[in-house]
Parts: C-alpha cells; structure tokens; sequence
C-alpha cells in the first residue's frame, strides 16, 4: 500500500524534489513559499541522496545556478514568488534560449511591486506569456491541490527534459499553504554522471569524449541568419508541446449550457459554485486547465457549440480571460470575474457572477 502523510503544498513541493531524483536546489526565502526550502534544509538530502540543497544570495544567483546545473543535464530546481521570479526573468530568458531542462516552482503573491503575501493568480502573463524577453515559452502546471504540487514536480523534470525546455510549476498561496494528504509516488534514485553522460551527452557538459565536438551552453548568436535558424527551431519545439501536452479537466460538462473556466485554488472553489448553481436548474459546467501552456484552446473551442457563454474566474484583475476570448474567437460572450488584493472568492460570489451574466 502506497505510503501517505499530511502535508502542506510548499512541503510537498520538497518532498517531491527529493523523491524524485532532483540533483539540486538553489533557491532564496520569500512568502509564501519559504517552507520549500525550509522543508528541504530539515530533510537534509545531501546526507541520504547526495542532493544539493542551497540559499543563494539572491534569486539572480539562483536562476543562474539553475544555468550552471542544467548545462551539465543534472535535475535542478528552484522556487520563489511574485516578486522574486521577476528577478529571474533574463535567466528564465537564457535557460530556454540555451534550451535547458530546469524546475522553477512560483508560490504567486500579489502584486504589482512588493503587494501582499496573500495568495493571488496575477503572475499568468508572466508566466505564459513569457516574463522575459525574446520570442521563449515556459512549460507551465497549474495544480490545485496539494498532491497535484507533489506529482507535478516529477511530471515538469520529465517534460522539461523530453523537451529541453524550462518548466513551471505556478501554484498560489492558497495551494502553498493549504495541508492535504498525500500519496507518495515511488522513489527515483539520481542518476549517476555516467547514466548523464549515456543520456543527455549530445548537449551537456559532461566531458568530452575524443569522438565527438565539445558542446557549447550558450544563448547567443552573433549571425543574424543562424539566430533566425534558432529561434525556428523553438517556434517548432513549441508546436510540437502544443499538440501533445496539453491537459485540462472537464466537471459537468457534458450537458452544459453555461461554461466556467478557472485554474488552480480558484478551479476548487468553481467546482463548489457548479455544484451550487446546478441545485437551482442553471446547467453550468467547469473547466479547468491543467496546462496553462500549452492551454487548452482547441478543447474550449470544441464547446462553443453547446454553450450560451464563459464565465473565468480568476485571483487577477483578468488576464487568463483574455487566452479564452482567442479560443472562443468571438462565437459566444466571455465574461471576467475575479478578486483581487489577496481577497478569494467564495463559490456564493462566483454563482452570483454567473446569474448576473446569464441574465
């Protein structure tokens, strides 16, 4: 019988990394997610699996930790929030111009600038859209709940190193902090220098044997011509995740009228509304994206067809919303509901939001 305990998303996150075979983390304390680093400095796995666990000085040093471990095909990670992935952006930005597997967790706070340390979803474009700069795509997992924050971290290592791309886990501090039990999944070992090498030796500086060119870790390109070939490249690594990654949920959707979309805490608490708005006749219906890139367009065009209209609920001034209205393309009305400033939404005022947009 599979092994479960009580835990709190941030310290899933932890116990994950290290069941997992995660080589390293290097990451810097910020609420709401501090307990992720805490959990793995108590774990002490450095003395059991030989895992690197590290404060850095900053998020900066972080992210470029995560460089300097990815070029050599380890499994590394870190985590912060809000704010501190914002520092992490130029690295996000080298990492997939590099093409570099990596782990970057966001416990999402509110914002703009320092915000609150309550528990918001405004880091979407950030997040999907790209925080950095140049044309790059993070592969992003919304849980929402606490095993989904323990199982994705195995899940965005495996896609991350499929594609040679960084991923993200983008949680709140309502995952973050919320306690669930916990299945645990079956330990991986780290892999040994040899098995790296074996794997992940045609690009990682693992050493370089006689046979083969060295491999070169790097973002830049000085010939305008050769950048242009690259930058191709991704755009066809992207629509290759596009067709085959994408994840999502359907509840009670199958005689739905009415559609909400929502992610992560806020998809939990729409579950409650449609089960609410159901009890009085409104034929509602919830999906939830599992992936926020890839995102689930293709399957909210697929239900226009049936549908009056969307409501997305977010903890953001609306910014998903707009990912909806290109899937719907103008077929049916979207309409925006969200709580901002840390506040979260009860299922009550999401079920009002639906009355008021179906009247």
């Amino acid at each position: 019988m599979a092994e479960k305990i009580l835990l709190k998303g941030n310290e899933a996150i932890a116990i994950a990394a290290i069941r997992c075979g995660c080589d390293g983390y290097f990451g810097y304390p910020i609420t709401p997610q501090s307990e992720i680093m805490e959990t793995l400095m108590d774990e002490r796995p450095w003395e059991t699996t030989g895992m690197v666990v590290l404060q850095s000085e900053s998020e900066v040093a972080s992210i470029n930790m995560l460089y300097g471990g990815a070029s050599c095909g380890k499994k590394v990670m870190t985590s912060s929030s809000s704010p501190g992935v914002s520092l992490m952006c130029e690295g996000l930005s080298y990492l997939a111009g590099a093409e570099l597997p990596c782990l970057v967790v966001n416990v999402v706070r509110g914002g703009p600038g320092l915000g609150s340390i309550q528990a918001s979803q405004a880091d979407y474009f950030q997040a999907v859209k790209g925080g950095g700069h140049g044309d790059y795509r993070l592969i992003v997992l919304a849980p929402a709940s606490v095993q989904e924050m323990y199982d994705f971290v195995d899940l965005s290592f495996e896609l991350s190193f499929k594609y040679r791309n960084p991923a993200m886990i983008l949680a709140d501090g309502v995952i973050g902090q919320m306690m669930e039990k916990v299945e645990l999944r079956e330990e991986k070992r780290r892999l040994t220098d040899a098995e790296i090498a074996r794997l992940y030796g045609s690009w990682a500086t693992t050493g370089k044997p006689k046979d083969r060119k060295e491999n070169v870790i790097t973002s830049l390109a000085m010939d305008s011509e050769v950048h242009e070939k690259f930058n191709l490249k991704l755009v066809e690594k992207y629509k290759r995740i596009n067709e085959a990654e994408v994840r999502f949920e359907k509840i009670a959707c199958d005689d739905a009228e009415h559609l909400i979309v929502a992610y992560g805490s806020c998809a939990r608490i729409c579950e409650k509304a449609v089960e609410l708005a159901r009890e009085t006749g409104i034929k509602v219906g919830l999906l939830r994206p599992i992936t926020l890139y890839p995102y689930p367009s293709k399957a909210i065009d697929e239900m226009t067809a049936q549908l009056k209209d969307v409501l997305v609920v977010e903890m953001s001034a609306g910014q998903m919303v707009e990912d909806v209205r290109l899937a719907v393309n103008g077929k049916i009305p979207v309409t925006h509901f969200g709580r901002i400033g840390g506040i979260i939404p009860t299922p009550e005022e999401v079920v009002v939001a639906l009355k008021n947009m179906i009247q």
